[in-house]
């Protein structure tokens, strides 16, 4: 009967699948290794759920980034926030009121710089009172630093309902959006010099200063260990930056090669169709580099961040405003941008009056400090850290969107408003550009840094700004 036997054997196991079981012992222990054994199983398929779990979190975080399209502008501006209380909004009754409160935390408390806020507000009550065009000028300049790391915040959370690409778009079009509006307003007034002075100290700005200011804190910070950085990254703004100072040199060498007899123009206004047709291509240049870096070789651009950052940043992987909601803010941030620009440019030949400089110097180098210090303090910030590849997408991302966005499309805008605007900077602005361009990109050829490079280039930002400060007696207007 070996046929009953075995069917009786594999009745009294409870799954014909289970490993067999030790039977030495008697029955008490076979129960307890069963017990011990299942309790084990347990656990091993628990830990293995967890680690499926932990991946999945982690994948889900990686595609929220790459959804979200995030750029360094981002990182540098998150460097500067600070998470949100939520625990007294979670005791009001009304629902409305508890999401009209949690908007208003997230979009005005939750920065570091909450207390520059009273700034927009006294640039307003300046403006209304007539307290003095001097006043107005200074808080205005305050406001907008707040402002600017607030369209950085909405942009990204905008970001977070579209596409890959057009988060991409948004966050790099919206990285230098003060200095569009600024433009915008300077040029429906006729004032080319601030336009063009406010666009080149931005460029000698992140060049010079904030990279030199990151390189040289950061060197001194990180003493003993090594500062490498990604050169292909920085090669390829240095190389769109070049092809800015060229197209920036050939109307100025076209105007005296005119007046020295040289070579004859076909008309008097030459060098406008020069610099139009300039700014047609520096445009095709940018989109064919925001191609190469949403798509082709975006893996090269895309900010890695350690998970050691002693809470200093905040990176959301989720959306913390509805889409609704970030668009409203985003709108109302940026008509309080537009309006505190307005009044940066129609106050600011007062100040120079005032204060007795040129216009030329106030806009070349009071401007961007103020009106850039979010970007630079955060590209301060990741260098500390010992995180040059941020801090290099800062600061030469920033002047590459200046040089080969901002600047061809303020000359284009000024075309359809008939305004007279070229990329004619005149002689010493162009050499200033040219020599920082050129001083940036030797400092950068080598892919690692210390603190002398930075010295050396924050040196030649101080020489520059002395000499745009010597010529504060003149205070021409005319470019």
């Amino acid at each position: 009967m070996p046929s009953a036997a075995a069917d009786a054997s594999s009745s009294s196991s409870p799954n014909a699948l289970d490993p067999p079981l030790p039977y030495w012992g008697g029955a008490a222990a076979v129960g307890r290794e069963e017990h011990r054994w299942r309790l084990g199983m347990e656990s091993a398929s628990a830990s293995a759920a967890a680690s499926a779990a932990g991946l999945l979190e982690h994948g889900a975080k990686e595609l929220a980034a790459r959804h979200l399209g995030r750029t360094v502008h981002n990182l540098s501006s998150s460097s500067l926030r600070k998470k949100s209380d939520l625990a007294l909004l979670r005791k009001v009754p009304c629902g409305p009121l508890r999401r009209l409160l949690d908007n208003l935390q997230q979009v005005l408390l939750a920065t570091k710089l909450v207390l520059l806020f009273p700034a927009v507000i006294l640039a307003l009550a300046a403006r209304f009172f007539q307290f003095g065009q001097e006043w107005v000028f200074i808080l205005s300049l305050i406001g907008l630093i707040p402002l600017a790391e607030r369209l950085s915040f909405l942009t990204e959370q905008v970001a977070f309902y579209t596409g890959p690409t057009v988060g991409g778009l948004l966050n790099a079009t919206f990285g230098n959006v003060t200095e569009v509006i600024i433009a915008i307003f300077a040029l429906y007034e006729g004032n080319v010099v601030v336009v063009k002075c406010s666009l080149l100290g931005s460029v000698l700005s992140n060049l010079l200063l904030v990279l030199g200011t990151s390189l040289f804190l950061g060197g001194l910070a990180n003493l003993g260990t090594e500062q490498p950085y990604d050169k292909m990254q920085a090669d390829v703004s240095t190389g769109l930056l070049i092809l800015g100072v060229l197209c920036h040199s050939l109307p100025l060498l076209l105007r005296y090669a005119a007046s020295s007899g040289e070579h004859v123009v076909a008309s008097w206004d030459s060098r406008l169709e020069l610099s139009r047709a300039c700014s047609i291509v520096m445009l095709l240049a940018y989109v064919a580099y925001l191609f190469f870096q949403l798509k082709t070789h975006r893996q090269l651009f895309e900010p890695q961040e350690d998970e050691d950052d002693g809470g200093d940043s905040v990176t959301q992987d989720e959306a913390v405003l509805g889409f609704p909601s970030a668009i409203i803010w985003l709108g109302i941030m940026t008509l309080m941008t537009a309006v505190l620009s307005e009044f940066v440019v129609s106050t600011i030949e007062a100040a120079s009056k005032s204060w007795e400089l040129s216009v030329s110097f106030i806009s070349i180098i009071l401007i961007p400090i103020v009106g850039n210090a979010t970007e630079h303090a955060g590209a301060v910030i990741f260098a500390f850290k010992n995180k040059l590849d941020i801090t290099l997408g800062v600061s030469l991302g920033s002047a590459t969107q200046i040089s080969m966005f901002v600047v061809p499309l303020s000359v284009l805008v000024a075309w359809i408003m008939g305004v007279p605007m070229d990329l004619d900077f005149n002689l010493i602005e162009t050499g200033s550009l040219f020599l920082a361009v050129l001083v940036t990109t030797f400092t950068l050829q080598d892919g690692s840094s210390h603190y002398l490079k930075g010295l050396l280039l924050l040196f030649c930002y101080i020489v520059i700004a002395i000499c745009f400060f010597v010529l504060r007696q003149r205070g021409s207007m005319h470019f």
